[in-house]
C-alpha cells in the first residue's frame, strides 16, 4: 500500500514519517505538498508533526485552508485511513474531522519525553495488531497537546468508544503524573465516529526502531497496512 505524507510550510516531521513507513516497514510512500489536490494514488494519508504556518492564530488554524485539505476530507469521507500526528491532530480538529481542540499544556511548558499509551480498542485500522490494554511507549514533543472539549462532546466520544489511546503510568493506570499535558480523561488519541480518522499527540514515527529508543510506534502503521492489505508486516 502507499502512504501519502502531507507537507505544510513549517512541517518538520515528514522525513521521519517517511523513514518509518518506507525504510523500516518497506511500504511505498510519497510527500504531498500542501498545494496538491490529487491524492488518488495514496491508500493512507498522514498529517505529520511540526508547526504548520508557524502556528499563527492557533495551531493548525491556517493549515486547514490549504488546498490539499479538501482532498483529505473527501478521502476520509470515502473511508480512507487518515492519521494526524501532533500538529496533524491539531489540523484535523481545526478542519472539523475530529472533535475538540488542542490547547496549551496545562502546566504551560513544552514537553519532550517518552510516555505510556494504553490501547483502548483494537477493532480499528490503527490498532488491529495490538491487544486491548496493551501499553505502547512513544515520545511526545509539544506545547499545545491538551485535548479539551465541552462536557457533551466528552461524554459523546467516551460513550461512542472514540478514545483510542490514553496516557497512563507504568501499570496502565490513569494518573496525574502520567498525563503530560492535562488532556481530559488522559486522552492521547481519538478517532472519528467512522473510526477511519485518527488524531494523536505522541509521535509513533519517532518510535520505529529499537536503535532510537523503541519500536512501539510501528503498531499503528502496521495496523494500517494490515487493514488495507490483510498482510501482517
Amino acid at each position: 500500500m502507499k502512504f501519502g505524507i502531507v507537507v505544510f510550510p513549517g512541517t518538520w516531521s515528514e522525513h521521519d514519517t517517511f523513514y518509518a513507513v518506507h525504510d523500516v516497514l518497506d511500504q511505498p510512500a510519497r510527500l504531498i505538498w500542501h498545494k496538491e489536490t490529487d491524492i488518488s494514488d495514496c491508500d493512507a494519508i498522514v498529517l505529520p508533526g511540526g508547526f504548520s504556518y508557524g502556528d499563527y492564530l492557533r495551531c493548525g488554524a491556517i493549515a486547514r485552508f490549504s488546498p490539499v485539505m479538501e482532498s483529505v476530507r473527501d478521502f476520509a469521507r470515502r473511508g480512507g485511513p487518515v492519521i494526524g500526528i501532533c500538529n496533524g491532530f491539531q489540523v484535523l480538529c481545526e478542519a472539523g474531522l475530529l472533535p475538540g481542540a488542542l490547547v496549551r499544556n496545562e502546566h504551560l511548558e513544552f514537553r519532550c519525553e517518552w510516555v505510556n499509551l494504553r490501547v483502548e480498542r483494537t477493532d480499528t485500522p490503527f490498532t488491529n495488531t495490538a491487544e486491548t490494554g496493551q501499553l505502547l511507549r512513544v515520545p511526545i514533543s509539544h506545547g499545545e497537546g491538551n485535548w479539551q472539549a465541552d462536557a457533551e462532546t466528552v461524554r459523546w466520544v467516551e460513550d461512542n468508544g472514540q478514545v483510542l489511546l490514553r496516557y497512563v503510568d507504568d501499570n496502565g493506570q490513569l494518573s496525574g503524573p502520567s498525563n503530560p499535558n492535562g488532556s481530559i480523561n488522559g486522552i492521547a488519541g481519538l478517532v472519528n465516529e467512522s473510526g477511519n480518522v485518527l488524531g494523536l499527540m505522541p509521535h509513533p514515527e519517532k518510535a520505529c526502531e529499537d536503535l532510537i529508543g523503541g519500536a512501539d510506534g510501528n503498531v499503528l502503521f502496521e495496523s494500517i497496512i494490515r487493514s488495507a492489505t490483510g498482510v501482517t508486516v
